[in-house]
């Protein structure tokens, strides 16, 4: 019995992405091998079990990797690709700057207020995600909030022009996606032993030679998490870009909308999907594999 329910309780998550990853993943696939048609569904050949196999084998023949070939050479596909990376790269280096001073701060607190202070961190998921990024477009346009924030004070003498611009991006991604920063961070270093520091004092090591050899050390599983947990959102992100960046914006997320809603081009938008998740699986493999290495050295 015990065989049984360990077998049963590893099945239970490959059933899971089986289901909800792996076989929407290949319609996805298969519909970006296809051509696209003033149809519905928007594209051919499109495969009918009633026709029997035959015919399905018959219009395998008609797939085609015509679209991958055509992202690969329009520079617009490959700006967006580009232009996406760069931006998620620098978002997420900034939510680190952010969340580790942050996490590293609610891990020292006292025992009685770390519950307070995750709660605070948690807090913003309580209120809708497009309810978060509107505010910030009151907030930053040229007669919102910081502006008159900073004219009171006299520390500009005309509005900053933030909305429609990368930095208006950035705030965005960085205030949406700073728990998923925060909390991996924090639970690597609410179990961190700070006796390992005092030990590396007195052996001659300056504040920050302990901080960089234990704290950074102990906490880098933590901030691989959370940079993962911040890069693969923030790659295909599409609401941040569209309501703080403008039209003027180009990230794949974009892109990817304007193919299936304004194009109606189902098989490149398809082909745009595909190529974006095997872009965002290539970290992902990598963390997987630099953690099974950890465990194994540890054992």
């Amino acid at each position: 019995m015990k065989a049984v329910a360990r077998r049963l309780v590893i099945l239970i998550p490959y059933l899971w992405l089986l289901v909800f990853f792996l076989l929407p993943f290949l319609i996805v696939f298969r519909i970006s091998l296809s051509e696209p048609a003033i149809a519905m569904p928007p594209y051919l050949p499109v495969f009918d079990l009633e026709e029997g196999w035959r015919a399905i084998f018959d219009k395998l023949s008609q797939l085609t990797w015509g679209n991958f070939e055509f992202l690969l050479e329009d520079s617009l596909y490959i700006n967006a690709y580009l232009s996406s990376l760069r931006i998620a790269l620098l978002a997420t280096f900034l939510t680190l700057l952010v969340g580790f001073p942050l996490a590293y701060g609610m891990a020292r607190a006292p025992q009685g207020l770390r519950p307070v202070l995750l709660m605070l961190v948690i807090l913003p998921f309580w209120t809708s995600f497009l309810i978060r990024v509107y505010a910030w477009i009151g907030i930053l346009k040229p007669e919102g909030l910081l502006n008159q924030f900073l004219l009171a004070l006299g520390l500009i003498d005309r509005p900053l022009a933030i909305l429609n611009t990368e930095t208006a991006i950035f705030i965005g991604i960085v205030y949406s996606y700073l728990p998923f920063m925060v909390l991996p961070i924090y639970a690597n270093l609410e179990k961190l032993d700070y006796s390992l520091i005092e030990a590396a004092l007195d052996l001659g090591c300056t504040a920050f030679g302990a901080f960089w050899k234990v704290t950074a050390q102990l906490a880098l599983p933590g901030v691989l998490a959370g940079c993962l947990l911040v890069f693969i959102p923030a790659m295909g992100e599409f609401v941040i870009p569209d309501l703080l960046g403008g039209t003027r914006t180009l990230m794949i997320g974009k892109t990817l909308w304007t193919e299936f809603f304004n194009n109606r081009d189902w098989p490149v938008a398809a082909a745009v999907a595909t190529l974006l998740l095997l872009v965002l699986v290539v970290p992902i493999v990598l963390f997987q594999n630099a953690q099974a290495r950890a465990q194994r050295a540890a054992q």
